[in-house]
């Protein structure tokens, strides 16, 4: 790690008040020295990561981390923060932030020496001594690995004499955590004074400095309301459920101890990854519990042995990415749960893999659960909330096409005029130096991409359904439903027909000989057959004929239902930014352009959904800017992030802000969006990308109305938004005096709620 991280890129005395503006701090100090290239460009990346998951870990640790195409080479900064940032821990500020760059095409190498890091951050001397240190070249010695925490805790005895206590960024870990708790100033930490939790990654009070280390674990009997204290043998074995035998127990009279294996992952694979398969094995260890753990990183992962999975006598996945070959742990109790889990609380995880091992639960094949978009332990799903996951599973797979082959086919028509797609085949025609050739070459490439659109929505929806299984029915009954034109709605019936055919078959009993074909032979030949008779001879013609029915209805919206068409699109797509009703939108507009060469009705649709989508996170942005004092320190950072996220069409931006007051801003951003959509049709604006946001403004019809409409609904949205924010009651307790930047106070107590 020598080449990631310098005494350059350490702030032992961070200043910054929120997430943004220590990423903006540490990243300034990448740009200085030529690790990151765009400064704003990687803010935005990271924005982007951490709105997928909070990177605040429990122990007062903040990881903002992503992959970059504006970093030059892997790198690592480190920040201590005196006061505290909140980073979306559940236990409070973190007061040890990394923030961690890599490149695009970050080499196996450095990805492996991140993982190491990720994994010394579970340990309680590790994250102690870099509390205590003093000194920015020995805290990046102690980051690399140069220098040990022991070396570095002793080496800033040595250069304090001794430990004083006192308040400040040279004080002890432990003392200046207990101070944090509010200690007396007079206390200071006693070595080897960090209880088990500490040691996980958690902060522990401090004894007072006067105790013997040898004592220095066993606190004051007297319970804080005089009553006598339970005695720490009283406390139950991290992972050990209630009444279960105890495993130290059984290893000391030669019984097996119980065995788990574990599966970690997260979606940039960098630091959560290694850091749950670190709190995992540490929780295992202090259980008496034996913990293997797969890594399935950015760095690659190598399969458990399966000798090891047949001996594990439970099963734990902890990650927010599918877990890869998730078969190979059929049979076995499991629990899945998402990859902060298992960094925040193994021990819970453990106890209850162990709880359904005695039970005698087991999965059954397929694992049910075992697919992106339905886990385990969601027992009590409808069938409703089980189907959106199920279509929601094939879209998300389908997107990338939508935008890669929209993106092409809208550059080629850019470029060679819309009579492009008359054009022969590059195969056979095709001059380097002329322009209508790269033209015809860019659109064809996206006509093939568009090709697969069908074919994908059904595949991933029936892998939503019955996982790998699934796959082979739902991309052949999508094709079919190419063949006779049915489309879309084709796609949709033969994903959902090919999962369900799929369960169908694997609930039957096979003989034990036969249970290594089914996978590669049976179920494929049986589900593919049946898909294939269902949408060529029952089903196939009257959704072709639904499918012409509503593709002539578009063709023919003109006046006052084209633009109440608008304005319900845009009501869809500003109801809950990016879930589920904006998907169907989106899909809605999407599925129109999907062909090579759409209808102007579709046309419009695509251009009125990509408008009324940019306009939450533009007025958002606008609101901040212009009445900053009614938002929070927080909400005026997030609104710099929401001006770039609108401008590329990421409504998603807007989430902070209607988390933070739905009733407000989800109204505001309805009525924007609505008039947005309705105003875009209004205006015949046309657009055949699927994405792009104001990138992609010379592919659409009518630019200049189509600014103007997109406009029109970020000024409404914005004034709504401060108009009703500032009709709201005062919140008590806050003092003009605690007026932050911009003038807004803060809440005096940041736990209260504002008042509605």
């Amino acid at each position: 790690m020598s080449d990631m991280i310098t005494a350059d890129l350490v702030d032992l005395d961070l200043s910054a008040d929120t997430k943004q503006a220590a990423a903006r701090s540490l990243a300034e100090r990448m740009v200085a020295l030529g690790r990151v290239t765009d400064l704003e460009g990687f803010l935005a990346d990271v924005a982007a990561r951490e709105a997928q998951m909070p990177t605040g870990l429990d122990g007062g640790i903040g990881i903002p981390h992503c992959r970059s195409e504006h970093v030059v080479e892997p790198t690592l900064a480190f920040g201590r923060s005196a006061a505290g940032i909140d980073f979306g821990a559940t236990d409070g500020p973190a007061d040890l932030i990394f923030l961690i760059a890599a490149p695009a095409g970050a080499d196996d190498a450095h990805l492996k020496i991140l993982s190491s890091l990720a994994r010394r951050l579970m340990n309680g001397e590790f994250t102690s001594a870099l509390r205590a240190v003093d000194d920015a070249a020995a805290a990046a010695a102690l980051i690399r690995g140069d220098e040990t925490a022991g070396e570095a805790m002793a080496g800033t005895a040595g250069a304090k004499g001794s430990a004083t206590g006192t308040k400040g960024a040279a004080a002890t870990a432990e003392g200046a955590l207990a101070q944090a708790a509010g200690a007396p100033e007079d206390t200071a930490a006693t070595p080897g004074a960090a209880s088990s939790g500490a040691a996980a990654g958690g902060r522990a009070p401090a004894p007072d400095a006067s105790a013997d280390p040898a004592d220095a674990v066993a606190q004051d009997s007297t319970a804080p309301d005089g009553s006598d204290a339970k005695e720490p043998e009283s406390a139950p074995e991290p992972g050990v459920a209630p009444g279960a035998p105890d495993a130290s127990a059984a290893v000391a009279s030669g019984e097996r101890p119980f065995r788990i294996v574990a599966v970690t992952s997260c979606p940039t694979g960098i630091a959560h990854t290694y850091m749950a398969a670190e709190s995992l094995e540490n929780a295992g260890r202090e259980a008496g519990v034996e913990v293997v753990v797969e890594t399935q990183g950015s760095a690659g992962f190598t399969r458990l042995d399966p000798a090891v999975i047949a001996a594990a006598d439970g099963v734990i996945f902890a990650h927010d990415v599918p877990v890869r070959d998730k078969d190979r742990f059929t049979g076995k109790p499991v629990v899945d749960v998402g990859v902060k889990a298992g960094i925040n609380r193994p021990g819970e995880l453990i106890t209850e893999v162990r709880a359904k091992a005695a039970r005698g639960e087991a999965t059954a094949a397929p694992v049910p659960g075992g697919t992106p978009v339905e886990r385990a332990g969601e027992a009590g799903e409808g069938y409703g909330t089980k189907l959106r996951k199920w279509l929601m599973s094939g879209v998300s797979y389908m997107v990338p096409f939508v935008a890669a082959g929209g993106l092409l086919i809208a550059l080629g028509f850019a470029i060679g005029g819309y009579e492009i797609n008359k054009a022969p085949s590059v195969m056979d025609h095709f001059v380097w130096t002329q322009a209508d050739s790269w033209a015809a070459l860019l659109f064809q490439i996206g006509g093939v991409a568009f090709a697969f659109l069908v074919p994908v929505l059904a595949g991933y929806i029936a892998y939503g359904m019955a996982d790998r299984p699934g796959l082979v029915p739902g991309f052949v009954g999508g094709s079919i439903a190419l063949t006779i034109n049915a489309g879309f709605l084709g796609g949709l019936a033969a994903g959902l027909i090919a999962g369900g055919v799929v369960m169908a078959i694997q609930k039957v009993r096979i003989p034990a000989a036969l249970r290594g074909i089914m996978p590669v032979v049976v179920i494929p030949l049986i589900s593919s057959a049946v898909v294939g008779f269902l949408m060529f001879v029952v089903i196939g013609k009257p959704i072709a004929t639904a499918q012409k029915g509503m593709t002539d209805w578009l063709n023919g919206l003109t006046g006052t239902n084209a633009v109440l068409l608008g304005a319900l699109l845009g009501l869809m797509m500003c109801f809950d930014l990016g879930g589920p009703v904006n998907k169907v939108a989106y899909t809605f507009a999407t599925a129109g352009i999907a062909v090579s060469n759409p209808s102007d009705s579709a046309m419009k649709i695509m251009a009125a959904v990509m408008a009324a989508g940019m306009v939450p996170p533009l007025a958002m942005a606008l609101a901040t800017t212009v009445r900053g004092k009614l938002f929070t320190r927080t909400e005026r950072e997030n609104g710099k992030a929401a001006w770039v996220l609108g401008a590329s069409f990421i409504s998603e931006g807007a989430i902070p802000f209607a988390a933070a007051d739905p009733l407000r801003v989800i109204p505001s951003s309805m009525v924007g969006g609505a008039l947005t959509g309705a105003l875009s049709m209004v205006f015949g604006a046309t657009l055949r990308a699927p994405h792009g946001g104001i990138f992609v403004v010379p592919l659409i019809g009518n630019p200049f109305l189509y600014l103007i409409a997109i406009a029109a609904g970020v000024c409404v949205t914005t004034t709504l938004v401060v108009g009703l924010k500032a009709l709201r009651r005062p919140v008590p307790g806050v003092a003009a005096g605690e007026a932050g930047e911009g003038g807004a106070a803060e809440p005096a107590d940041r736990k209260q709620p504002v008042a509605a």
